[in-house]
């Protein structure tokens, strides 16, 4: 509603400031344009009539335009709007002598955007598809093959303004903005092209997700920053997909991955997971910038920066306290709002990518398969079928009966699966790639395992978690020296997964006694402060240590029973009406209860069992802190 007035306001602004210039070069039934008051009136009586005392617009002399935007109106604006270019020569000219104002090209400098832009030169469907859609139809302001149209700023500024008007998510222009307008229209129009084939494949499903979760469609944009629809992409950081999920945060909302299958990959999952993703921060922030600016960096980084602003949620004012790589994500984000809504201003038309998301179909796999034997007994390119499926990384999809998987096949083929099914999983590929081949490299995947180095863990420890030896860990992952750090990724071969029953047995053979904690061969302060939930500092200061040398049988004090006196406490507060209570208003976010009662959002989650896809409800009664 808000924006709706907007747009009144300032539709009415320039009517009132240039009513003349403006409408002679936009009414239909204008030929001609002189200074004379009788063409003047017959102008108005043929077109719009503009009063400036009263701003009282009425069309055909009859039609009043309403507080409200109705059907009539709107496709008024929209004719108005529809040629942007000549319509901004009615606005004042803020961007300087030359309407033109510098970009920010250091948004760009080894900017990860870039790289995924280039890194669609290597998707392989392009390379059997290189054909463009018919330039002659959507070249509708007949420029030059090899033309690259430029604008003045102002021209920018109301495009995106018109854009703006659309959508809860704030648009605005700026030089930072400025600079990948350039990038997308300029320096990268053949990806761009790509791109705008690519969104005929995949926004139709990012659509339906979002219309799903009842957020703003315009978000779909978000892919291309992450990805540029790139379906394998990944970054130097170990994000992967169309949305760019780390390992960690890809578990979090259901996204498996092991040797075989990575769900990331996979353009339907990793797009729902997408969107509960966004909706949680912005059940956080209240804010879609700053949603998004989490999504790039994490929350973690967007509440410093909040902090360093004087708590001001507003991504342009927390923008200079943010991380260089996201301070060009919503910049960047506009940018490509932009570019695919004015694609045809730019004289950019869409490659088409050869297949279209209504031209793709998926069936259930119920036994062990391979791209080779899919490809092959289908009369298919192994490419289509590995553009298809990008989720199955080896080109080996490990069902079974007991636990199917999808592939997705071009529509046509789905009939051919159903009918051929059972001689396509007996089919031996010409690679020889035969069942028992396939079995046998799905049970050595199960057998692969990757350990996410933690805090305080070292080489020996891990070994024996696994039933393998160091030096194996070492040869595996190429390690010239047994130093390890938290977060490395280590490949593990074992004759099974890390065993639950020796875990169970090393934590009951390390349980403290009396408060203290028997130091055994392979462990160090970090690990056992983490068993104890505590601090490696306060362990030092507990035991008058001065570094973190310790040795095996060496006893140190832990106060093991801080956690579980911890917990009864709260239990004893909860039943003694000890909690203080907050009832949920319309607009509340639990960032902003957190900073009221001077707590954490985290605190407050654990209070009131809320999951990551918890929404506030007006109304309902939250604890938000403890009295005492």
């Amino acid at each position: 509603m808000l924006k709706k007035l907007q747009l009144i306001l300032l539709f009415l602004t320039i009517l009132g400031l240039h009513s003349c210039q403006v409408f002679k070069g936009l009414s239909k039934n204008n030929k001609e344009t002189t200074e004379t008051d009788s063409n003047q009136t017959q102008l108005a009586e043929e077109s719009i009539i503009i009063e400036k005392p009263s701003a009282e617009i009425a069309i055909n002399q009859e039609e009043t335009l309403s507080p409200e935007l109705t059907g009539d109106s709107l496709s008024l604006v929209n004719h108005i709007f529809g040629d942007t270019s000549l319509f901004a020569q009615g606005f004042e000219n803020k961007f300087g002598k030359n309407d033109d104002i510098d970009e920010d090209l250091s948004m760009l400098s080894g900017s990860a955007l870039v790289r995924q832009l280039d890194s669609l030169t290597t998707v392989k469907f392009f390379n059997k598809y290189e054909f463009i859609t018919d330039t002659d139809e959507l070249n509708i302001y007949g420029y030059a093959a090899d033309e690259i149209p430029t604008f003045n700023d102002s021209v920018y500024e109301l495009r995106i303004e018109v854009l703006n008007v659309q959508t809860p998510v704030d648009l605005i222009y700026n030089r930072h903005v400025k600079s990948f307008i350039n990038l997308y229209a300029k320096k990268g129009r053949k990806q761009t092209a790509r791109m705008l084939g690519l969104k005929e494949i995949y926004f139709p499903l990012f659509e339906e997700v979002l219309d799903k979760y009842d957020m703003p469609l315009e978000l779909k944009y978000l892919a291309v920053v992450e990805s540029a629809l790139n379906p394998t992409a990944g970054s130097r950081a170990g994000a992967k997909g169309l949305w760019q999920f780390m390992y960690g945060t890809g578990r979090l909302y259901g996204l498996h991955s092991n040797s075989l299958v990575d769900d990331r990959f996979d353009p339907y999952k990793a797009t729902d997971a997408a969107a509960r993703l966004l909706k949680n921060l912005y059940g956080i922030y209240g804010s879609w910038e700053l949603a998004l600016a989490a999504y790039n960096s994490g929350p973690g980084n967007v509440n410093r920066a909040i902090r360093r602003a004087g708590g001001v949620k507003n991504y342009w004012a927390v923008w200079p306290f943010l991380p260089r790589e996201t301070r060009g994500y919503v910049p960047a984000f506009i940018a490509v709002n932009y570019i695919f809504n004015y694609a045809a201003e730019h004289n950019i038309y869409p490659t088409d990518p050869g297949i279209l998301y209504y031209g793709i179909d998926s069936v259930t796999v119920r036994d062990v398969l391979s791209f080779d034997q899919i490809a092959e007994f289908m009369h298919m390119d192994i490419n289509d079928v590995d553009f298809l499926n990008p989720a199955y990384k080896e080109g080996i999809i490990p069902a079974s009966s007991s636990k199917p998987y999808i592939l997705r096949l071009p529509r046509e083929k789905v009939g051919y699966f159903i009918d051929h099914e059972d001689s396509l999983y007996n089919f031996v590929s010409k690679k020889g790639l035969e069942r028992e081949k396939l079995l046998a490299q799905i049970k050595k995947a199960k057998e692969r395992s990757i350990h996410i180095v933690r805090s305080g863990e070292s080489l020996g420890l891990i070994a024996r978690r696994y039933r393998t030896s160091v030096g194996k860990i070492k040869a595996w992952n190429g390690l010239r020296s047994s130093r390890i750090y938290p977060g490395q990724k280590l490949i593990v071969y074992s004759p099974g997964r890390r065993s639950s029953s020796a875990s169970s047995a090393y934590a009951r053979s390390t349980k403290s006694t009396n408060g203290y904690h028997t130091v055994r061969n392979g462990e160090n302060l970090g690990l056992i402060a983490k068993k104890y939930g505590i601090s490696v500092r306060q362990l030092k200061s507990w035991n008058g240590l001065s570094s973190n040398m310790i040795k095996p049988g060496q006893k140190l004090k832990v106060s093991a029973k801080k956690s579980t006196s911890s917990k009864q406490n709260l239990a004893t507060a909860k039943n003694k009406g000890n909690y203080e209570y907050h009832t949920i208003k319309k607009g509340d976010t639990l960032w902003d209860l957190a900073k009221k009662y001077k707590s954490s959002v985290t605190k407050i989650k654990q209070w009131n069992g809320i999951t990551n896809s918890y929404r506030l409800k007006p109304g309902k009664k939250l604890i938000v802190g403890v009295r005492g």
